[in-house]
């Protein structure tokens, strides 16, 4: 490696071990197995310390250095927690929260280039200086900080390792078409749930990684991805520090974030730190750009291939030594010039800002004049500000803490318990559960120090359970709002299973199953998608069930060629031809009224050989269902076949669906007149219809097939068994054309069916073949009429009525009956007649009421 000119400086001599314990750093690109080494390297010898940037990390190793120690031997010290048995020999940390007095065999800090991190890279330069193990001490990083650390590290050992697999770019990728065990990284909470519901609409759901997230939840939300349940990672910069995942890609949704002071450029060397968790051991990877990000120049994407970057100009750095004699005391000495030119003195963080802040209010003046308890002033001040609600509140918190520590001595049990009560709720969306962790994360850290807090156990105790609860609660909100466990098994199986059927069933009630997984309904040979799934899943659904379709369909086509009569319906209303109650096709208008065509309803997963053999079924259905309601007419074509004058009748009759209005009466001899009576077609006036036809199945059928022919608009038939029906309302044209087709006659706003209507006709005619009768008021009960409308109701049938002349207001009795008249033909038969005929004719009538032979003679003079 060539020496920069930086290295000309001399090198700071940071503690008097450095000539007796090596020093050495193991630097490289991401996927070189340096943290395996150091963990190895820790637990070969008798102690040791191992600083990670991330309480994640420092939890994730302490589980695996107990699974290979035992618990007894290792501890965990983080901000928030604090786990350190007697005898614990090997120490996971966070670097802010290392033991640095504590003597060890071995140290390690991860991630040493963030010595370059704005925000935190004071404390990483101070454990580069400072941190050193008793026989071994190793800095894992970039090998980006490889100049500085031969600059400020006298006789430093420098390793660089290549990256155990290659990394490629490749391009831009629509976020619908990147592939499965891809990580999308985005850099703010709004950007992550965006393309998070995105995945999820798309591709059945994702899991979701952020920094704010708490172990226990992010640990969850990482299992999701990692057992396969969803095939997509949605991330912060959080994942490029150590998240050993299986990622084969990783794109970038922008290249630019808010590093707590502004929004700038991420430098080649960041993209390379999150682009490399793609790909780990020997599988290589990939990384590229998606969303609204262009695409990467090409000398960038080059860099980080081949893991070439600028090195590190400077380091942040801070004292550690430090003055509490006073509050002003502690501030000078933090605001101490850096000892190297390759040392940049820190920007004021957190807590500096909080401290300059304090020192200003009269009450810490008060109490902060004793070391101790400016001392207690700074450990408070770097309670990191978890909340992130603005420096002001987090400075009035801290000032609170400190007033009441400094005068107490502890903070009281009832005190923590009024804090903590607002924060025990688990109820909430997804932003209200995070900032409640990031509350308890705050008193979590108080009660880390147990010198703070009385029975500083049970608050440990609470706070981790708290947390436990809280981050359960919140993993729960995110897979219910990103994860639809169902459509990302399908969406993976989808990608496996490319081109080869998938395992499916279609049961009888037509329920859908696919790879074991309810994906909807068959409405007859139509896929309805699950209602329950969000709008947003059925194009998934959609999918996975033309892709079952492939098998199914010719197997659900096959069970409905053989299935019996009685699942196949005729709706008579609509026209729709059911299979097991599901609309599957329905009539068209044919060559004739008896002859409607058949058209399948359309359906993606039926190709033409599927429709055509479910027409014929379907014909089958129909011809029979004909032969059958209308029986009695195709028995009458068949009788008359040997009989020319009756053919034309009956083929009339059929191309009119059972009744027909003929140009004139047919005259036909009695013997024909006869036979045709005896096929049950019968004949009044112009009128023919098929009695048996008119029964209710028979007529809905036939209302159907004229609705259909003739362009007929829908019409409400009378109740089945009805001889009559009132009309509220006179009928517009086209309803009255159908029910005359049908067989209803209309006569004074009441509808008569036809065959009761010839009936009373003929009954009328018969009554008064001879002469005028009175009339039969029995016919209104018959007919569902009133005795007062009966007389118009009879003279719209055309029976002649004649109505009673008033009897003079002198004259006393009972009003004179309506008398029904003999038709017109049998009144001149009658003109022949003789005196004495007409008077035995009076003698016989049916009535022999005085008032009823007056008008009888009345009319005849």
């Amino acid at each position: 490696m060539k020496v920069s000119s930086r290295q000309m400086i001399p090198a700071l001599r940071t503690s008097p071990l450095e000539d007796q314990a090596p020093v050495r750093a193991i630097l490289g690109p991401t996927n070189t197995g340096k943290t395996h080494l150091a963990l190895e390297r820790m637990l070969a010898h008798s102690s040791g310390i191992i600083g990670f940037p991330l309480r994640l990390l420092a939890r994730e190793n302490y589980e695996r250095m107990v699974r290979l120690k035992g618990v007894r031997s290792v501890a965990l010290i983080t901000g928030e927690e604090k786990i350190i048995p007697p005898q614990a020999r090997w120490f996971s940390c966070t670097v802010e929260a290392m033991p640095m007095s504590r003597p060890v065999d071995f140290i390690a800090v991860d991630e040493i280039q963030l010595c370059a991190d704005p925000e935190r890279g004071h404390i990483f330069t101070d454990r580069l200086l400072n941190a050193r193990g008793l026989s071994e001490t190793l800095f894992l990083g970039a090998d980006t900080i490889a100049p500085l650390m031969k600059a400020l590290i006298r006789g430093i050992e420098i390793e660089t390792r290549p990256r155990l697999s290659s990394l490629g770019y490749t391009g831009h990728t629509r976020l619908s078409r990147l592939p499965p065990r891809t990580a999308i990284v985005a850099f703010s909470m709004a950007e992550v749930y965006a393309i998070a519901e995105l995945i999820r609409r798309k591709r059945g759901g994702c899991a979701v990684v952020m920094g704010q997230l708490s172990p226990r939840t992010r640990n969850a939300q990482v299992a999701l991805y990692q057992n396969r349940e969803v095939d997509y990672l949605v991330a912060t910069d959080a994942i490029g520090m150590g998240l050993n995942m299986t990622i084969d890609h990783v794109a970038f949704a922008g290249l630019s974030k808010f590093d707590g002071q502004r929004h700038r450029m991420l430098a080649p060397a960041e993209i390379a730190q999150i682009a490399g968790r793609a790909g780990r051991g020997t599988r290589d990877g990939t990384f590229g750009t998606t969303g609204e990000c262009p695409s990467l120049p090409e000398a960038m994407a080059e860099a980080i291939e081949t893991h070439k970057f600028e090195p590190l100009s400077f380091l942040w750095w801070r004292s550690s030594k430090l003055s509490f004699a006073s509050p002003q005391a502690l501030y000078d000495s933090l605001c101490q010039k850096t000892p190297h030119p390759s040392l940049r003195p820190a920007e004021p963080a957190s807590d500096m800002q909080t401290l300059s802040a304090l020192m200003q209010t009269p009450a810490v003046r008060t109490l902060a004049t004793t070391p101790d308890h400016t001392r207690l002033l700074w450990e408070i001040c770097q309670i990191p500000d978890f909340r992130k609600l603005g420096i002001d509140s987090h400075i009035r918190l801290c000032g609170q803490l400190f007033s009441i520590l400094a005068k107490d001595g502890r903070l009281p049990s009832s005190w923590l318990k009024n804090r903590l009560a607002n924060l025990e709720h688990t109820g909430g969306e997804i932003e209200d559960l995070m900032h409640r962790l990031m509350g308890i994360r705050t008193w979590s850290y108080v009660s880390a120090h147990p010198e703070w807090v009385e029975n500083a156990e049970h608050w440990q105790r609470h706070t981790r359970m708290l947390e436990d609860t809280l981050s359960d609660a919140l993993h729960e909100r995110l897979a219910s709002r990103f994860v639809d466990k169902r459509a990302a098994s399908l969406a993976r199986r989808l990608e496996e299973a490319d081109g080869t059927p998938l395992l499916c069933a279609i049961s009888k009630s037509g329920d859908v199953r696919v790879e074991g997984h309810d994906v909807g309904h068959m409405r007859g040979f139509t896929f309805v998608p699950d209602p329950e799934a969000a709008r947003s899943d059925q194009t998934l659904i959609l999918k996975a069930a033309r892709r079952a379709a492939r098998s199914e369909i010719p197997r659900l086509v096959a069970r409905f060629l053989q299935t019996p009569e009685s699942t196949i319906t005729l709706n008579q209303q609509t026209g729709h031809i059911l299979w097991l109650g599901e609309q599957i096709a329905h009539l068209r208008k044919g060559e004739s009224v008896l002859h409607p065509v058949i058209h399948v309803e359309d359906a993606e997963f039926l190709d033409t050989a599927h429709k055509s053999k479910i027409r014929q079924r379907l014909t089958e259905f129909l011809n029979t269902l004909l032969q059958q309601t209308l029986a009695p007419l195709f028995r009458a074509e068949q009788a008359v076949a040997n009989h020319p004058l009756l053919r034309g009748i009956v083929h009339s009759v059929m191309e009119n669906g059972g009744v027909v209005t003929l140009a004139a009466p047919p005259s036909l001899p009695p013997k024909e007149a006869e036979f045709l009576r005896r096929q049950a077609i019968r004949l009044h006036g112009p009128l023919v219809f098929c009695t048996p036809l008119l029964k209710p199945q028979a007529m809905a059928l036939r209302s159907l097939l004229l609705r259909l022919y003739k362009a007929l608009p829908p019409t409400p038939l009378p109740p089945e068994g009805a001889v009559s029906m009132r009309l509220t309302a006179p009928l517009p044209q086209p309803a009255q054309e159908l029910l005359r087709n049908v067989g209803w006659v209309a006569s004074h706003g009441l509808l008569i069916r036809v065959d009761i209507a010839s009936n009373i006709v003929q009954d009328m005619h018969a009554l008064c073949a001879r002469t005028p009768k009175p009339l039969p008021f029995s016919l209104a009960s018959h007919l569902g009429v009133s005795k007062k409308d009966l007389p118009d109701v009879l003279r719209g049938l055309g029976i002649r009525l004649q109505s009673p002349a008033p009897l003079p207001h002198t004259h006393a009795g009972p009003p004179a009956p309506f008398m029904v008249l003999p038709t017109r033909r049998a009144e001149k038969r009658k003109q022949h007649q003789s005196r004495p005929a007409l008077r035995k004719s009076l003698q016989n009538a049916q009535n022999n009421s005085p008032f009823a032979i007056l008008g009888t003679l009345r009319n005849r003079m």
